[in-house]
């Protein structure tokens, strides 16, 4: 569906609703949307935000010109809704840009449709697509609410991101004002707008949270950078796991890129396994957020042919120059581990400052070791923000990233000597 259709359908749907009951603004905080309620009780909260971008990317040792890049980052659109009851509720999200989170993902407009239902005061359970639960921590933090310009090259190296299936948190208070958080993830596997085929079986997985000081100040879990000023130390602990069992891609986010065959023509894929530990800080405007993943593999031993790009089928696994069929596919996947930490200091002025590692360390056959996209091991990173608003609503970051590579390429496949510089500029305006 185009942006534009789908955008005036969204409009379409809100004044539908509006003509059947009366509707009123029951608040607004700039940064935070608009909420909205009808005389029955139902709410619906409306969010958008817009982050125009600018990159840059030099080589330390090769004489080639810059590689600037301009465009719109974001500009996505939320709404989130529940009954008068509030038992019910829902989610439905889209971007007009396309862009996804990462460039694999072009021409991804719909994001979030979910609908949740409060089985108990403790316990909600959701059918749908959404963020998962299974990926590293900061996938949970909005995009419009990180401390540096970009994710961390961890999470692009093993998150799914988003995906098609069942999903069941809980919130349980532990006593001394403590909570634990467990959360069940049932899923395609596939990552997100399947509307096709459905390739290997299902992805089963969960995550464990910790909270030994109780709850962040205003969904202060779910957002990077301390704007609230915690008054007291906040802390959350976690622990994820999954297994994707018949996985055809990468690591989880597509469906059908990469597939394998048996003898008798019947697909024969991989499985894919991922855990990882992480927690956030927060106190009187620091923060620290540290993460580990780690991901392997296994692979069938009946596979004799695979499916190459244009639909072809070959009965060879080349690895430097020698047949090897499991070499081959965990070559093809993002195999290997990685470590990300990251903390930053928020001013009362508006001002922060913001500093990021980040190491891949790549398994033997792993597509982390390719030249183009990755076999880069360490990433360096500072950055500068200015927040024009006492939250989210505005604001303006600036980052510098030193990217520490191993016989790396250009972006056009070219290898070069050296390693690269990034600079990003990007600012955001939320509704």
């Amino acid at each position: 569906m185009k942006p534009l259709k789908l955008l005036l359908n969204v409009g379409l749907l809100i004044l539908t609703a509006s003509s059947f009951s009366q509707v009123k603004l029951s608040s607004y905080q700039f940064g935070e949307g608009l909420r909205l309620t009808t005389n029955e009780g139902h709410e619906v909260k409306i969010t958008s935000y817009l982050q125009p971008y600018f990159e840059t990317k030099q080589y330390t040792e090769a004489d080639l010109s810059a590689a600037n890049r301009f465009r719109m980052r974001r500009a996505r659109f939320r709404l989130d809704g529940e009954t008068a009851n509030k038992r019910f509720s829902y989610r439905f999200q889209f971007d007009l840009t396309g862009n996804g989170e990462f460039e694999e993902q072009e021409g991804l407009y719909l994001l979030d449709a979910v609908i949740n239902y409060e089985l108990t005061s403790r316990i909600t359970v959701s059918f749908g697509q959404r963020a998962t639960y299974t990926d590293n921590r900061e996938l949970f933090m909005l995009s419009n609410t990180l401390q540096l310009v970009e994710r961390s090259r961890l999470t692009s190296a093993f998150a799914s991101i988003r995906e098609f299936g069942l999903f069941i948190n809980g919130n349980f208070r532990t006593g001394r004002g403590s909570y634990l958080r467990p959360y069940f993830v049932l899923t395609n596997g596939d990552g997100s707008n399947v509307f096709n085929g459905d390739f290997g079986g299902l992805k089963v997985g969960g995550r464990i949270d910790y909270l030994p000081f109780g709850l962040f100040t205003n969904l202060g879990q779910f957002r990077q950078a301390d704007v609230m000023r915690e008054l007291a130390p906040k802390l959350v602990i976690g622990a994820n796991f999954s297994y994707n069992n018949g996985i055809s891609s990468r690591r989880g986010r597509g469906s059908g890129d990469i597939l394998y065959l048996n003898n008798n023509d019947d697909f024969s894929l991989p499985n894919y396994t991922k855990f990882g530990i992480d927690f956030l800080f927060k106190y009187k405007g620091f923060s620290a957020l540290g993460e580990f993943v780690k991901s392997t593999a296994t692979v069938p031993d009946d596979i004799t042919q695979r499916v190459r790009n244009d639909g072809s089928i070959a009965t060879t696994f080349p690895v430097n120059g020698i047949d090897n069929v499991e070499n081959y596919v965990k070559g093809r996947m993002m195999l290997g581990e990685g470590y990300n930490i990251q903390m930053g200091y928020l001013f009362k002025s508006g001002i922060s400052l913001d500093a990021r590692y980040t190491h891949l360390k790549a398994d033997e056959n792993s597509f982390l070791n390719n030249p183009t996209f990755y076999s880069r091991p360490n990433y360096y990173t500072l950055g500068v923000s200015q927040y024009l608003a006492r939250n989210y609503g505005a604001k303006i970051q600036a980052d510098i990233t030193y990217v520490d590579g191993d016989n790396i390429n250009d972006n056009n496949s070219n290898p070069i000597e050296g390693d690269e510089w990034i600079a990003r500029v990007m600012l955001t305006f939320s509704l």
